[in-house]
């Protein structure tokens, strides 16, 4: 449903007008809070290689040269290089447990820029609707400065008749001047709201379309809509991830007090000092068993330290859960409250212009004074200034609700954008053994 707020422009009737829709998708595309999650999930993709790397062998060269002489001797000069090349083989499962740390945050990584995404589309929608409110406020205060400029004047012209008083013209004139303070007030609104827009959307706008609750998006009762959130808002999803991480990380300390078992393999070639035209070439390969008995108390200590964590991470998933619990019964209650609103709005809206009518044919025959219609005319543009607050209500609650459920994506609003993959890239370097320039070729 498109709202129209009596002769105030709500929203504008044009082709070339950006809906809210099309304002979410550019927020979707251009948001730097969100480009910027975007980069923090590839960042946190790049873990997964550097923890597959403990699988791989460590490969190193060395070359040394120099100068040797003595008085009554030859100078020589000593140079050599080397290549070693080490495999790990075993360390306390360590590097199993990494690669399981890594590939779990990368997970949790996506639910977090999942929530951003969330935070992003219901900013801009905010943002969208502060706007046309901010509009139809200034548009209210314009019309209601017209109708106090038509009251002075009324007035003025009575008096000079001899049908009015002093009294009437000084009342209408202080009307006028407060009505033209609150469209001062309303336009610095406008331009505030202006500012946001541009600043979450990306862009300025010239006109604003067609807005509307989302309600055929919302589960059907708020019993459905808590069991739609226990099981995909974000935040509870990352914390369970984050439980699953600080269990891998236990393991991980636990290896250090396991032993560990290397193989490592060296050539060499020396041109040494012994005398003019020496060389020797030799080879080796090592295995290494490496058990710790004693480190002081520290392995130990981080084994405990990471058992502390990981009960800490069980416990914020509970706090997760009476959070993401407590947003949807509020979002649920603020959706209710701003369709009541709404009704009531356009009732008390409708009752206050008949009663406008009324007073203004009633002063005509002098049963009512210009005060009574100066305080009417206020009753209605009050009536009408919570009429618009309570549309841009009623948007803004259909869309926290969603987010609050964990629901406000770009393919669940059917934007017309090409949706991020946060698995392309994952894809592309997890694999990777080297190269220093990213995917997209910096």
């Amino acid at each position: 449903m498109a709202f129209a707020i009596g002769c105030s422009i709500f929203f504008v009737d044009s082709a070339s007008a950006e809906t809210l829709a099309e304002a979410l998708a550019s927020a979707y595309a251009n948001n730097p809070t969100l480009n910027a999650q975007r980069a923090s999930l590839r960042a946190t993709d790049e873990g997964v290689p550097q923890a597959l790397s403990g699988y791989r062998p460590i490969v190193s060269g060395a070359a040394d040269a120099g100068i040797t002489g003595s008085i009554g001797s030859a100078t020589t000069f000593p140079r050599g290089v080397s290549l070693t090349i080490e495999q790990p083989l075993f360390q306390g499962h360590r590097t199993t447990n990494s690669v399981r740390i890594a590939e779990t945050a990368v997970l949790a990584g996506r639910e977090t820029l999942r929530n951003a995404e969330q935070t992003a589309l219901l900013a801009a929608a905010q943002a969208f609707m502060d706007v046309v409110q901010a509009q139809a406020l200034l548009n209210l205060r314009r019309e209601n400065v017209d109708f106090l400029r038509e009251q002075v004047r009324a007035a003025q012209d009575r008096l000079n008749v001899g049908e009015g008083t002093r009294t009437d013209v000084a009342q209408t004139n202080a009307r006028l001047a407060s009505g033209d303070a609150d469209l001062n007030a309303a336009a610095a609104a406008l331009n505030t709201a202006l500012a946001v827009y541009e600043q979450v959307i990306g862009h300025r706008p010239t006109s604003l379309g067609a807005a509307k609750p989302i309600d055929g998006l919302l589960s059907k009762n708020l019993n459905a809509a808590l069991a739609d959130a226990m099981t995909s808002h974000p935040a509870i999803l990352a914390s369970g991830y984050n439980i699953d991480i600080a269990e891998f990380n236990v393991k991980v300390t636990e290896g250090a007090l396991l032993p560990t078992v290397t193989v490592s393999g060296t050539v060499s070639h020396r041109d040494d000092s012994s005398g003019l035209n020496t060389h020797s070439d030799s080879a080796s390969a090592v295995a290494r068993l490496s058990v710790p008995i004693y480190s002081g108390g520290e392995s130990s200590s981080k084994v405990r330290q990471a058992k502390e964590t990981l009960g800490q991470r069980r416990i914020e998933l509970d706090v997760a859960r009476d959070q993401v619990r407590q947003a949807v019964i509020s979002a649920w209650g603020g959706l209710d409250a701003a369709r009541a609103q709404i009704r009531a709005a356009e009732a008390q809206v409708a009752a206050e212009n008949l009663a406008l009518s009324g007073i203004i044919e009633e002063r005509k025959v002098g049963q009512r004074t210009t005060l009574d219609v100066l305080n009417a005319q206020q009753e209605l543009l009050n009536a009408r200034v919570a009429q618009v607050s309570a549309q841009h209500d009623r948007v803004i609650a259909s869309y926290s609700l969603l987010a609050a459920i964990g629901m406000l994506g770009a393919e669940k609003l059917g934007l017309d954008v090409t949706a991020y993959d946060p698995i392309q890239h994952y894809t592309q370097v997890r694999d990777k053994w080297g190269g220093l320039r990213t995917p997209d070729g910096r």
